[in-house]
């Protein structure tokens, strides 16, 4: 069960990690004129650079549903390893509609906002340590941030700042979750 595991934790670390890294910061500097603060996340799936950012995100989302369903199969608990699943496959599905799909893109991406929150959320029970309670406060800082985002509340961020505020602490933890479970040794 370690090495399974393991193996969970390298899918969700690798899948974060390289879209950290190109999905969002090579991506938000190769679109040209693109704005942190006024452009969805989205726009980079569309745009110029939609080449780096689709694929990247797709990769994310089987990365995370595989290493959920390996946790699910491993008895990390039902809630956890769901959400974890879900939540892969709805960022497989940003990638896949983009949005140029309207209204399926945004089903996508609201499944992938809310259950990256909950997984952060429900690894409160799989965890030991001070990442336990920083999985509750990155899973309470996402959804918190949906909250505000859905009515239109961006708290001078702008909506595509306030948008990261949904994105950044699930990746954050999805970093975290997976270098943690990396490095377990025993059960």
């Amino acid at each position: 069960m370690v090495e399974q595991k393991a193996l969970a934790g390298s899918l969700v670390f690798a899948g974060a990690a390289q879209f950290l890294v190109f999905g969002l910061l090579v991506s938000e500097s190769l679109y040209p004129g693109y704005s942190v603060s006024q452009n969805y996340i989205s726009d980079l799936g569309v745009g110029p650079t939609a080449w780096i950012f689709d694929p990247s995100i797709v990769v994310l989302g089987v990365f995370i549903a595989a290493a959920g369903y390996i946790m699910l199969r491993g008895g990390a608990g039902r809630l956890f390893g769901v959400s974890v699943m879900v939540t892969g496959l709805g960022a497989a599905g940003v990638g896949v509609f983009s949005e140029r799909f309207g209204a399926v893109h945004g089903v996508f991406s609201l499944v992938t906002f809310v259950f990256a929150g909950v997984s952060a959320l429900a690894s409160y029970r799989v965890l030991e340590g001070p990442l336990r309670y920083a999985s509750v406060v990155l899973g309470i800082a996402g959804l918190l941030a949906l909250a505000l985002y859905v009515p239109g509340f961006y708290a001078g961020l702008g909506r595509g700042g306030m948008e990261r505020m949904i994105v950044y602490p699930p990746l954050v933890w999805a970093l975290g979750w997976g270098g943690y479970v990396m490095g377990r040794k025993t059960e």
